[in-house]
Protein backbone atom coordinates (compact mmCIF):
# COMPACT_ATOMS: atom_id res chain seq x y z
CA UNK A 1 0.00 0.00 0.00
CA UNK A 2 1.62 3.41 -1.04
CA UNK A 3 2.66 5.78 1.66
CA UNK A 4 0.21 9.16 2.26
CA UNK A 5 2.48 12.09 0.94
CA UNK A 6 0.60 14.31 3.26
CA UNK A 7 2.30 14.82 6.36
CA UNK A 8 2.78 17.24 9.40
CA UNK A 9 6.49 18.55 8.86
CA UNK A 10 8.86 20.78 10.31
CA UNK A 11 8.27 23.57 8.00
CA UNK A 12 7.36 26.93 9.30
CA UNK A 13 3.94 27.84 8.00
CA UNK A 14 4.54 31.94 8.69
CA UNK A 15 7.53 31.71 6.35
CA UNK A 16 5.71 29.69 3.84
CA UNK A 17 2.84 32.11 3.88
CA UNK A 18 5.44 35.33 3.99
CA UNK A 19 6.96 33.91 0.59
CA UNK A 20 3.94 34.16 -1.11
CA UNK A 21 4.95 36.17 -3.85
CA UNK A 22 1.06 37.38 -4.43
CA UNK A 23 0.50 40.59 -2.34
CA UNK A 24 -3.30 39.87 -1.47
CA UNK A 25 -3.11 35.83 -1.64
CA UNK A 26 -0.22 36.21 1.26
CA UNK A 27 -2.58 38.64 3.42
CA UNK A 28 -5.74 36.45 2.35
CA UNK A 29 -3.88 33.55 3.86
CA UNK A 30 -3.09 35.31 7.12
CA UNK A 31 -6.19 36.00 7.34
CA UNK A 32 -7.65 32.71 7.09
CA UNK A 33 -4.67 31.06 9.31
CA UNK A 34 -5.89 33.20 11.63
CA UNK A 35 -9.32 32.22 11.80
CA UNK A 36 -8.63 28.13 11.17
CA UNK A 37 -6.11 28.70 14.44
CA UNK A 38 -8.58 30.37 16.67
CA UNK A 39 -11.33 28.25 16.02
CA UNK A 40 -9.32 25.01 15.68
CA UNK A 41 -7.45 25.90 18.92
CA UNK A 42 -4.24 24.41 17.29
CA UNK A 43 -1.63 26.03 16.17
CA UNK A 44 -0.55 25.81 12.10
CA UNK A 45 1.41 22.83 10.98
CA UNK A 46 3.04 22.52 7.36
CA UNK A 47 1.37 18.94 5.75
CA UNK A 48 3.84 18.87 2.98
CA UNK A 49 5.50 21.09 1.17
CA UNK A 50 1.95 23.55 0.91
CA UNK A 51 -0.99 22.97 2.95
CA UNK A 52 -1.52 24.51 5.99
CA UNK A 53 -3.14 22.16 8.79
CA UNK A 54 -4.80 23.13 12.12
CA UNK A 55 -5.08 20.13 14.24
CA UNK A 56 -4.73 16.44 13.41
CA UNK A 57 -7.09 13.45 12.87
CA UNK A 58 -6.78 9.91 12.59
CA UNK A 59 -8.54 8.13 9.96
CA UNK A 60 -8.99 4.55 8.06
CA UNK A 61 -10.32 3.22 5.53
CA UNK A 62 -12.42 -0.03 4.85
CA UNK A 63 -9.75 -1.04 2.43
CA UNK A 64 -6.77 -1.03 5.65
CA UNK A 65 -5.67 2.33 4.11
CA UNK A 66 -5.04 4.58 7.35
CA UNK A 67 -3.41 8.01 8.20
CA UNK A 68 -3.43 10.87 9.55
CA UNK A 69 -4.83 14.45 8.17
CA UNK A 70 -5.02 18.44 9.49
CA UNK A 71 -8.84 19.01 11.06
CA UNK A 72 -8.96 22.38 8.71
CA UNK A 73 -6.05 23.87 6.39
CA UNK A 74 -5.66 25.67 3.39
CA UNK A 75 -3.27 25.27 0.37
CA UNK A 76 -2.42 28.75 -1.82
CA UNK A 77 -2.81 26.95 -5.26
CA UNK A 78 -2.32 28.43 -8.78
CA UNK A 79 -6.00 28.84 -9.55
CA UNK A 80 -7.40 29.14 -6.57
CA UNK A 81 -7.23 29.25 -2.53
CA UNK A 82 -8.22 25.87 -1.16
CA UNK A 83 -9.83 25.38 2.03
CA UNK A 84 -10.11 21.92 3.62
CA UNK A 85 -13.15 21.99 5.58
CA UNK A 86 -14.98 18.66 6.49
CA UNK A 87 -18.79 19.52 6.78
CA UNK A 88 -20.96 22.33 6.14
CA UNK A 89 -21.90 22.03 2.27
CA UNK A 90 -24.96 20.94 2.59
CA UNK A 91 -26.13 24.41 4.47
CA UNK A 92 -27.67 25.35 1.32
CA UNK A 93 -28.78 28.75 3.06
CA UNK A 94 -25.23 29.21 4.19
CA UNK A 95 -23.69 28.35 0.92
CA UNK A 96 -26.38 30.68 -0.65
CA UNK A 97 -25.11 33.58 1.01
CA UNK A 98 -20.94 32.73 0.95
CA UNK A 99 -20.49 34.23 -2.26
CA UNK A 100 -18.28 33.16 -5.38
CA UNK A 101 -16.95 29.86 -4.95
CA UNK A 102 -16.64 26.44 -5.67
CA UNK A 103 -16.53 23.20 -3.89
CA UNK A 104 -15.52 19.34 -4.25
CA UNK A 105 -15.97 16.52 -1.67
CA UNK A 106 -14.56 18.24 1.48
CA UNK A 107 -12.95 21.67 -0.58
CA UNK A 108 -14.17 24.97 -1.06
CA UNK A 109 -12.76 26.82 -3.76
CA UNK A 110 -11.95 30.49 -3.74
CA UNK A 111 -10.12 33.15 -5.71
CA UNK A 112 -9.83 35.50 -3.10
CA UNK A 113 -11.07 36.09 0.02
CA UNK A 114 -13.21 39.16 -0.93
CA UNK A 115 -14.90 36.98 -3.18
CA UNK A 116 -17.07 35.23 -0.24
CA UNK A 117 -18.65 36.18 3.63
CA UNK A 118 -16.05 36.08 5.97
CA UNK A 119 -18.68 35.78 8.66
CA UNK A 120 -20.26 32.53 6.86
CA UNK A 121 -16.80 31.12 5.93
CA UNK A 122 -16.26 31.42 9.76
CA UNK A 123 -19.20 29.74 10.44
CA UNK A 124 -18.32 26.77 8.11
CA UNK A 125 -15.24 26.20 9.29
CA UNK A 126 -16.26 26.42 12.67
CA UNK A 127 -19.58 23.85 11.73
CA UNK A 128 -17.07 21.44 10.42
CA UNK A 129 -14.46 21.51 13.20
CA UNK A 130 -17.04 20.74 15.95
CA UNK A 131 -18.58 18.39 13.58
CA UNK A 132 -15.13 16.57 13.30
CA UNK A 133 -14.82 17.06 17.19
CA UNK A 134 -18.32 15.21 17.64
CA UNK A 135 -17.48 11.92 15.75
CA UNK A 136 -14.62 11.78 17.78
CA UNK A 137 -11.80 13.09 15.47
CA UNK A 138 -9.60 15.90 16.32
CA UNK A 139 -6.86 14.71 18.63
CA UNK A 140 -3.52 16.41 18.46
Amino acid sequence: MAENKTKPTKLSSAAFINNIEDEQLRKDCREIANMMAEIAGEPATMWGPSIVGFGKYHYKYATGREGDMPLTGFSPRKQNLTLYIGYGFDDKAAMAKLGKYKTGKSCLYIKKLDDVDRTILRSLIKRSVGEMRRRGYGTS
